[in-house]
């Protein structure tokens, strides 16, 4: 017997959350991607689990040289790595997940408390509509800015559940000094001075979260919860579901499927760190899919650059072997708003030659 599908509603402006409309079972067509069927269940992705204790309280020791090799060959391969022995209690992870399905849980009228406004992306909601042509994205966010302090709208911020600040703010502290490890770590992996990633993030770098709800889609097949993109990010911070997947990798002009390791956290390297190894580290192209039976919850931390410092390739890695690929370049951020719902790469902007070698 054939599979009776739910229909596509033709809806020109989407008002709903996402939830609403995975809760009424229709799919505004804005949501539909028309590129063919999309696999949701592609290879799994060889994805390097990498022991950041080893790392930081071994001096010199085999063991350290491992797993830097290993931090290494993840972030050329596929642009990212498992982060393991991180220091974060696993109890505490489990907090931080409950905060953000318990957000998410809350009544519509409450969530819209912090909903943000239409000419801004901080706060709750969904995708901006910034073209007719384009295509949602099936999620509900709540976007927050976090560092430096002065950033910060404490209007967006949920109090309820109780506990959200207090937990979210250890949660940040714990991601600023994990950021500054890994930063560190990987330019040693390149036999680099540890600082040289760091520093061009500046003293005022900024520290983005976005809790991510991603609702049971009863189509999946042309559905997507993120479409393909690179973040612009030096390097972002994955919490993943515990037991759900969803989160893809483009690798080899092919889609991989991103393990779960409850309580490890996912690290890929964005656009600017791209640019800062002249493209040594590539920044991996991925997407969500969605999922008929279960809910997703998620949450991104993005380590970003001062905006007004100006970023580019370690001159260590130019040399005529490896001529330098990428401008310098200030405010990656903007540039990379104004070329992505225009549907193309951003760093291919602050490329001096035209393509990168694979």
């Amino acid at each position: 017997m054939a599979e009776t599908l739910p229909p596509v509603a033709k809806v020109e402006t989407v008002f709903k959350s996402v939830q609403e409309l995975a809760n009424s079972n229709q799919i505004p067509e804005k949501y539909i991607h028309t590129q063919g069927s999309i696999n949701t269940f592609p290879p799994l992705l060889d994805v390097p689990e990498v022991d950041l204790s080893l790392i930081i309280s071994s001096s010199h020791s085999p063991a350290r040289e491992q797993e830097l090799n290993k931090l290494q060959s993840g972030l050329k391969s596929c642009g990212c790595f498992q982060v393991i022995n991180h220091g974060i209690a696993d109890s505490f992870l489990d907090k931080v997940r409950d905060i953000s399905k318990q957000f998410f849980a809350l009544p519509t009228e409450e969530k819209l408390k912090y909903a943000r406004t239409v000419d801004d992306i901080e706060g709750y909601g969904n995708d901006s509509v910034l073209s007719e042509k384009q295509t949602l994205d099936w999620t509900d966010r709540l976007y927050l800015n976090v560092m430096p302090k002065d950033i910060r709208k404490l209007q967006f911020w949920p109090q309820k559940p109780e506990c959200f600040r207090e937990v979210f703010e250890e949660y940040i502290k714990n991601m600023k000094l994990l950021s500054e490890s890994l930063l560190k770590a990987i330019a040693t992996s390149l036999n680099l001075e540890e600082n040289c990633f760091l520093d061009q993030c500046g003293e005022r770098g900024m520290m983005v979260a976005r809790f991510n709800f991603y609702p049971p889609c009863p189509r999946p097949d042309v559905v997507l919860g993120v479409k393909p993109h690179a973040d612009g990010s030096a390097i972002t911070l994955l919490l993943q579901d515990k037991e759900v997947e969803g989160l893809q990798v483009l690798k080899d002009d092919q889609w991989f499927r991103v393990p779960v390791v409850p309580y490890g956290i996912l690290i890929n390297v964005g656009d600017q760190v791209e640019i800062m190894s002249n493209g040594i580290f590539k920044s991996p192209v991925h997407r969500v899919v969605t999922n008929t039976e279960r809910e997703r919850n998620t949450l991104a931390v993005f380590i970003m650059p001062d905006v007004d410092v100006e970023i580019g390739p370690v001159e260590k890695l130019i040399n005529e072997e490896t001529p330098r690929v990428y401008k310098n370049i200030k405010n990656y951020g903007e540039l990379f708003f104004q070329n992505y719902q225009r549907g193309r790469r951003p760093i291919e902007a602050a490329m001096i030659c035209k393509e990168l070698d694979s």
